[in-house]
C-alpha cells in the first residue's frame, strides 16, 4: 500500500498509528495529513520540500513533520526504504518538538525500536491494540533529540534553464568551479548567472556549491567505504581541515563522527 493511496485511512483513526515501511518511489507529490510523521530514512538520501525550501536527510537520519504541513518528498534512488509512522496529535503540545518541522541522527535505540514496529506493518493501530504503550513510549522519547536539529537545505527550481545548471553542478561539483567558468559554460554573463541564482534559488552561486558538496560528501559518507580524505578531496576540497569544518558548519557534526553512525 503506497501512502498516497492511504492518506484518508492515516487520518481516519484520530488517537491511533498508522505505520509503514516501504522500499519506495521516486517523488511523493505535495500532500498533507493531520497527523504527525515519524520517518526514518535507511539507504540513500530524501529530500523534503515544504513551501520554497528543500531539506536533505541522509541515511541513517529521521525528519519529523507536525500535523497539516503541506510537503513533497523526493528520494535520491530506489534503494531507499522509508520507515514511517504517522502519530496521533492529541498529546503535541506539551512538547515544542512536535510542532517544529526537524531533522535528526537516529540513535540505535530509536533505528531498533522503529524496527520492532514492523510487526504492524500497514497496520492502524490504537489504544486497544496489545502493546501500543510500546508506540507511546516511542513517540514519548522523540523530544529527547530536539537539539540536534540538522537543517541541511539544498534549493530546486523548477526553471528549465536553472536545472541545466544545477545538473550539471550535480556532475562536475568536486572541479574547481567558479562563477566565471559556469557562466561561460552556458553562455551567459557573470552578473545574470548571479541573478538566476539569486531569483531561482534565494542563494548565490557559491552558497550553492558549497551545500551541494556537503550533501555529496553525506551520500559517500554513507554509501562508500572511501576515507574522509578521499571524500573531501572527491568533493572539491584540497585539504581535510577545511572540509571538515566546512562539513561541521553545515552539519554541526564532523565527517568521521557521521561515517561511525551510519
Amino acid at each position: 500500500m503506497k501512502i498516497l493511496d492511504s492518506l484518508e485511512f492515516i487520518d481516519s483513526v484520530s488517537d491511533g498509528v498508522f505505520i509503514s515501511h516501504e522500499k519506495s518511489t521516486k517523488r511523493y507529490p505535495l500532500h498533507q495529513h493531520q497527523k504527525g510523521q515519524l520517518t526514518y530514512i535507511e539507504g540513500g538520501i530524501t529530500y523534503v520540500t515544504v513551501d520554497t525550501t528543500t531539506y536533505v536527510v541522509p541515511a541513517k537520519y529521521f525528519f519529523w513533520i507536525p500535523q497539516g504541513i503541506p510537503h513533497i518528498l523526493r528520494l535520491s534512488h530506489s534503494a531507499t526504504v522509508l520507515h514511517s509512522l504517522y502519530f496521533y496529535t492529541s498529546d503535541d503540545e506539551k512538547d515544542p518538538f512536535y510542532t517544529t518541522l526537524g531533522i535528526y541522527a537516529a540513535s540505535d535505540l530509536l533505528i531498533e525500536m522503529i524496527n520492532y514496529t514492523i510487526c504492524w506493518q500497514e497496520q492502524m493501530i490504537n489504544p486497544d491494540t496489545p502493546n501500543f504503550v510500546f508506540i507511546q513510549a516511542l513517540k514519548n522519547i522523540l523530544p529527547s533529540f530536539k537539539h540536534k536539529n540538522m537543517q541541511l537545505q539544498l534549493p530546486l527550481s523548477d526553471n528549465p534553464r536553472m536545472i541545466k545548471i544545477t545538473d550539471y553542478l550535480d556532475i562536475y561539483f568536486g572541479l574547481p568551479l567558479s562563477l566565471t567558468a559556469l557562466s561561460n559554460q552556458f553562455n551567459m554573463s557573470e552578473r545574470s548567472m548571479s541573478r538566476l541564482f539569486q531569483a531561482e534559488l534565494q542563494i548565490t552561486f557559491l552558497q550553492y556549491l558549497k551545500t551541494l558538496r556537503i550533501v555529496k560528501a553525506i551520500e559517500l559518507l554513507m554509501k562508500t567505504e572511501h576515507s574522509v580524505s578521499e571524500i573531501a578531496n572527491t568533493v572539491g576540497y584540497v585539504t581535510l581541515g577545511a572540509f571538515s569544518n566546512a562539513f561541521y558548519e553545515f552539519t554541526g557534526i564532523r565527517p568521521l563522527d557521521m561515517r561511525r553512525n551510519k
